[in-house]
């Protein structure tokens, strides 16, 4: 069976599976994100607002770790590609 759009239940099943997937993936990046940041920044908790120097440090600690996701999907984009374009060239 296809829906309006061409795609099999399948098919459709697969992309809900995959952006089930995806969410799970951000989550826990943003879980560790957060726990880390707030590990290695908060330390004065008589006070119910962050520092000056809490929040600094927690804004630097976001960035950093942001970069360093965005920098790990760009590098797992760019050998997957070059993967797909050695199973290519073995296929031909």
């Amino acid at each position: 069976m296809f829906n309006n759009y061409g795609q099999s239940f399948q098919e459709q099943r697969m992309q809900q599976l995959m952006e089930q997937k995806q969410m799970r993936d951000f989550m826990r990046m943003y879980t560790n994100l957060v726990a880390r940041c707030f590990g290695d920044c908060v330390d004065d908790f008589t006070s119910s607002k962050l520092s000056e120097k809490e929040l600094t440090c927690s804004k630097r600690c976001t960035l950093k770790n942001m970069k360093f996701n965005e920098r790990i999907g760009q590098r797992f984009g760019e050998e997957s590609a070059k993967l797909m374009e050695d199973q290519a060239r073995l296929a031909q």
